[in-house]
């Protein structure tokens, strides 16, 4: 450090303070990290390492930083390189002599591991929240819209029909998954490092378990390198976050695909859509286009930090100063994204018309029904397809559909057709997914049902 040079004579090159500062950035930490000194502080003083009044006076200052900080009065210097002695060095200007006995059993290593699992626990349970609020704005659009019909696609190609619920549904799983995901990782984030020193542990008497009640926390780290080296539970989240932005960004292709004029199934609230600085007409998705664009960004911080915990040995190395820009600008981007989307989803029209149009009418989407019904009849599925797949080919060879075919005509086909080929429709293609999981209304109104339990269930 440029102000801690033990045992050299020479300051530290101006330009190596410059680029081994960290508090540009984790300054935000300041919450966290006093909050752990205050516990530290408190401990000390209750095992007699440092009086019951050195505590007192520790605990009075940084209260009283705290508060400086809060206000935007606190000075931050960059010769102080990080949060751990700004703040350090504020307390011996507050108190004196006595708060360097603060750092009494303690090493920034495990106070910085200490800070980071605060703050990813923190990040969890505010990530938590933002999945349950997004999951029940979708889960509202999905009841708001239970009957209507859009056609499904595989390969960006009309297929079947489904119901729009259902469709809404398969994100609300996908976001069931993510709180799952987060949930487990802020569990793993909810150990509690300090006493680990800078290694080996500390050489006092110390309470860890004091400190962790105070924290929260609940359990002690088991082993003293692992602590301070230990980085999984940000890969954890930065993982789990690249998982969550991947499911917005699937939705918000949906929404960008389904708003334009070509398919018109949806239509923006004007408050979150923008406009075009030369073509008036246009009302733009950037905010779908945004969560897109910023996926790349968290997946990238991913990929940053496993390359740089790649070939650490233990304990601590400097390189770990590298894991907080990515977490804080990962958090950022998610929370951010997750609040923008419920707004987006929250306002959201949804034309039916133009979903059940496309449905009844588009791609040949009872093609599969047909092949289905003629299984019915006791044709083989295999040849079943191949019928149809010739039947399609003539209706897009004659510009018709099966509606407008004589029975005759789908007898030159096969003569398993009958009369009742005629009541196959959006409606019978629905009603006959009737299985768990299926499109058919009566299992959509049950997973709508199973979905409003599972929210009921989810914490707060």
């Amino acid at each position: 450090m440029s102000h801690i040079r033990g045992r050299f004579n020479q300051p530290a090159d101006q330009t190596v303070t410059a680029y081994t500062a960290s508090i540009p950035y984790d300054h935000r930490l300041y919450e966290h990290d006093i909050a752990g000194s205050i516990a530290h502080a408190r401990m000390l003083g209750k095992q007699g390492i440092i009086t019951p009044d050195e505590a007192k006076n520790i605990i009075g200052g940084l209260e009283a930083i705290r508060q400086e900080i809060s206000e935007g009065r606190f000075p931050f210097k960059t010769e102080l390189e990080d949060i751990h002695m700004n703040i350090e060095a504020g307390l011996l200007e507050k108190v004196g002599e006595v708060g360097g006995k603060l750092h009494t059993a303690r090493s920034r290593n495990d106070q910085i591991a200490l800070d980071m699992r605060l703050f990813t626990r923190d990040a969890s349970n505010a990530t938590l929240a933002g999945l349950k609020s997004l999951m029940a704005t979708l889960l509202k659009l999905a009841k708001d819209n239970r009957e209507v019909v859009l056609p499904g696609y595989t390969h960006l190609q009309p297929a079947q029909p489904v119901l729009l619920a259902h469709h809404l549904l398969a994100y609300f799983e996908m976001f069931t998954r993510d709180h799952a995901r987060f949930s487990d990782c802020g569990a793993r984030a909810d150990v509690m490092p300090l006493g680990s020193g800078a290694l080996a542990g500390a050489a006092y008497k110390l309470d860890r378990e004091a400190v962790a009640r105070e924290l929260g926390f609940r359990e002690v780290s088991r082993n003293s390198l692992d602590a301070v080296a230990d980085r999984d539970f940000i890969l954890e989240f930065e993982a789990a976050a690249s998982i969550t932005m991947m499911h917005l960004s699937r939705l918000a292709e949906e929404i960008i695909i389904w708003s334009t004029e070509e398919f018109g199934f949806v239509e923006l609230h004007e408050t979150f859509a923008t406009g075009s600085s030369i073509m008036p007409q246009k009302k733009n998705p950037d905010v779908a286009e945004l969560a897109r664009g910023k996926t790349g960004r968290v997946y990238g911080h991913l990929m940053a930090m496993l390359t740089t915990m790649k070939a650490l040995p233990l304990a601590y190395n400097r390189d770990l100063q590298e894991d907080k820009e990515g977490l804080f600008d990962t958090v950022d981007t998610l929370l951010a994204t997750l609040e923008v989307f419920r707004g987006m989803l929250a306002t959201l029209t949804v034309r039916p018309e133009r979903m059940m149009a496309a449905a009844a009418g588009r791609g040949y989407l009872l093609a599969t029904d047909l092949a289905d019904y003629l299984v019915g009849k006791g044709e083989p599925f295999r040849s079943a397809h191949g019928i149809v797949a010739r039947l399609v080919s003539h209706l897009i060879s004659t510009g018709r559909t099966p509606e407008q075919l004589e029975l005759s005509e789908y007898h030159e086909f096969c003569p398993r057709f009958e009369a009742d080929v005629y009541e196959i429709s959006v409606t019978s293609s629905l009603n006959a997914r009737d299985i768990p999981g299926g499109t058919a209304p009566g299992q959509v109104a049950q997973a709508l049902r199973a979905a409003e339990k599972a929210m009921e269930e989810l914490p707060d």
